[in-house]
């Protein structure tokens, strides 16, 4: 299958593009620079120019296409409503040139903030709110009803690579810059995890199997405390572990107060049933426990 890829030099991205050419696909990579040549290249991924924002780029992207995985966001959470705006329109302008065609089309959502204190799975659906503005999941998934094989994964906290672990990179940088590794309370909220090798299989295995409206949970752990993930952090920088109040958090964690305290369990039950997927990989605390993941 020739597969577009939007993020296919990322780091969730360069694994899936990997996976995907290991087992007889064909990627085309969108770049939009150098160093996502470089690496695609690098890869054996065909190389496609543009960005996000580059809505022809990403229309000839779909249009040559068997199948369309998207990957790519500009991860800056002090513009988030509008890196959500620019993800939504890039959905729809790759959607738009599958319609109809019954291709596969993936999204990527998150696994948080879909339901607080309880274990989110899969058949429960994610509800358009103004404190959430990224709805990739909804736009990608509003194709099912156009005859396109929408499906959406959910991630959760990402790691497998040195320095990277989803929002956690984020707390790393917030500990360096504050001198202290701080949680909220008692540091008991749960946030599930996944390592990104069992990420990049259930990626493909969603492309050749996943059904219409599918959406796919790529977790390997249910719910990680976050006083066991901010003691690797501070051990990892040498910096104190401490914890804050709740209405303490806006100073510390800045544009990702959102995720302070929230608890963000999840499971992948249904989807290791529906996609025979088993994930295989070490887990979150022994992973990112590894000396220097975390170097400066």
């Amino acid at each position: 299958m020739r597969v577009f890829v939007t993020g296919a030099a990322g780091f969730i991205g360069s694994e899936t593009t990997k996976e995907l050419i290991a087992n007889g696909h064909q990627v085309v990579g969108l770049a939009r620079s150098e160093a996502n040549v470089a690496t695609l290249q690098k890869l054996g991924a065909e190389v496609h120019y543009g960005s996000l924002q580059d809505l022809d780029s990403l229309k000839r992207g779909a249009r040559g296409a068997d199948g369309v995985i998207h990957l790519a966001f500009i991860h800056d959470f002090s513009k988030f409503a509008e890196n959500g705006a620019i993800d939504r329109t890039a959905i729809e302008a790759m959607g738009d040139e599958l319609a109809g065609t019954n291709k596969p089309f993936i999204v990527t959502s998150g696994t948080g903030l879909i339901a607080s204190g309880v274990v989110v799975t899969e058949d429960m659906r994610r509800e358009s709110s103004a404190h959430v503005p990224r709805v990739s999941e909804q736009a990608g998934l509003a194709y099912a009803s156009r005859g396109v094989r929408a499906m959406a994964i959910r991630l959760p906290q990402v790691h497998g690579a040195d320095g990277k672990a989803g929002l956690i990179s984020y707390l790393v940088e917030l500990a360096r810059q504050k001198g202290a590794a701080a949680y909220v309370g008692g540091g008991a909220e749960r946030w599930a995890a996944a390592h990104v090798l069992d990420v990049a299989r259930l990626y493909r295995l969603a492309l050749e199997n996943g059904t219409v409206d599918g959406i796919y949970h790529a977790v390997g752990e249910e719910g990680v405390a976050m006083h066991e993930v901010i003691d690797v952090i501070g051990r990892a920088l040498n910096v104190p572990v401490v914890s804050i109040r709740k209405e303490q958090a806006g100073e510390y964690y800045g544009p990702l107060v959102m995720f302070a305290g929230l608890d963000m369990p999840a499971s992948s039950a249904l989807t290791q049933q529906r996609l025979d997927w088993t994930p295989a990989g070490i887990g979150l605390i022994a992973d990112i426990g590894r000396p220097n993941y975390f170097k400066a």
